[in-house]
């Protein structure tokens, strides 16, 4: 145990993470050694940010807390916190349940815990963040919470309602994280399409990604979870014309049926999210998509899913991935419909869908061999340089891979490289001279 040093462990999503990494700056302001994720951690101090999206989620972040309510037990720990999400929806029981834990906060309330530690949170540091992931690229978190009420999401009960984060505040970070390296941003919210209705009484995400780009340094630009229904359409034209906002684009779309569609609240028809996704391929050439997909939602038939292989067919998604539907308590779903599909019809589903998938991510990825891209090296791994494309998102998209021994490469530097060979998810590269 290593006085004034603390462990922070972050479960679940990089919109945690950015609360991780001020707390952070705050903590280290302060005069703390804070280690992150650490794979054997020794800190005096230990807080667990907590993520209660799904079922496995919730599992992963009470063992968590378990393992280090032991180590308390034992004397290896003086102080233990929990905070995020979980915390945020199931405090009192949690409270109740282990006693170890000093105090939990929820996901807005975690600034009392400087407090809690004998100091006070500065606002001046709004904006500072401790970077945990490599010093070239950021999370940059634009709004909390989300107004749709999707029938199977608990992230509305976690979170409340949409809040956006002010332009002004937005930009002051960029500036902030680029004099300290940044390059690349990947835009995050819950529901990012809905930034600004709050603030400005319209959506104004398109104006906020303008005035990023025009910060010098900016080298990329990535949106995540925008939605489809009411998709701000003054946003395409910003994703074409400016070099540094990547062509790309993560909207989750959860199914295709009109059928489940209803079911699941999402104010969207099936030809209106077909719409969608051919107009952005009209205004922007070259985008790539990616899209989560549900399987095994109750009432989902044959048909249905056989209505949404059929669509993933016809719409070749860049990026795709997909999950089984899993009950979560308080939901619209869990209150008003019944689980009614198992498990192992869930599971054949899921199995079946990435199958087809693999086989268009495959056949997408092979009309690349022989072109040209811009790649930013992330890390060497073996024989391997592995890097990404402005297609890819760090961490959940395909990678490329340049063999070290063709020509040293610098981490977080950007190259062109020519594409030579693929798989079914990766790219293999040379780098031009």
């Amino acid at each position: 145990m290593r006085k004034n040093t603390i462990d922070l462990i972050t479960l679940g999503c990089s919109k945690n993470l950015v609360d991780s990494e001020k707390l952070i700056g705050q903590l280290n302001a302060y005069g703390y050694d804070v280690t992150h994720d650490a794979d054997v951690p020794d800190g005096e101090i230990a807080i667990i940010n907590t993520c209660g999206f799904i079922e496995a989620a919730k599992e992963e972040s009470i063992n968590m807390i378990l393992e280090f309510a032991q180590a308390k037990e034992e004397g290896k720990l003086r102080k233990l916190f929990v905070m995020g999400c979980l915390s945020e929806r199931y405090r009192k029981e949690l409270t109740a349940e282990i006693p170890q834990v000093d105090k939990f906060y929820g996901k807005f309330d975690w600034k009392q815990l400087i407090s809690d530690l004998g100091k006070t949170y500065d606002e001046r540091l709004v904006v500072e963040r401790s970077l945990t992931t490599p010093a070239y690229y950021a999370y940059l978190k634009i709004s909390e919470g989300c107004n749709r009420m999707c029938s199977y999401c608990a992230i509305p009960l976690m979170t409340g309602h949409h809040v956006s984060r002010p332009m002004e505040e937005i930009i002051d970070e960029v500036k902030d994280l680029v004099s300290r390296g940044v390059k690349e941003f990947q835009v995050i919210a819950q529901e990012l399409t809905y930034y600004g209705i709050d603030l400005y009484k319209k959506q104004s995400i398109a104006e906020l990604i303008k005035q990023i780009s025009d910060v010098p340094g900016v080298e990329w630009i990535r949106l995540h979870y925008a939605y489809p229904a009411d998709f701000p359409m003054d946003l395409l034209p910003v994703i074409r014309e400016r070099d540094n906002v990547c062509k790309y684009l993560d909207i989750a779309l959860q199914h295709c049926s009109d059928h489940i569609l209803s079911l699941m609240h999402r104010h969207v028809t099936k030809q209106e999210t077909i719409d969608l996704i051919k107009e952005m391929r009209r205004q922007v050439p070259g985008i790539h998509i990616r899209t989560t997909l549900m399987v095994g939602y109750p009432g989902e038939t044959d048909d249905d899913f056989a209505e949404l292989k059929d669509f993933v067919k016809e719409m070749r998604f860049e990026r795709m991935g997909a999950f089984t539907y899993s009950e979560e308590e308080g939901t619209y779903a869990a209150i008003h419909q019944t689980d009614d599909i198992p498990q192992d019809i869930k599971q054949k589903r899921l199995d079946e869908l990435m199958g087809i998938q693999e086989i268009i991510s495959t056949e997408l990825n092979e009309e690349k061999v022989g072109k040209t891209f811009k790649v930013v090296v992330d890390r060497q791994e073996g024989d391997y340089y592995v890097g990404r494309t402005e297609y890819d998102s760090p961490e959940v998209d395909p990678e490329v891979l340049i063999k070290v021994s063709e020509k040293a490469l610098n981490i977080g530097s950007f190259y062109q490289m020519k594409v030579t060979s693929v798989d079914e998810y990766d790219l293999y590269a040379t780098t031009l001279i």
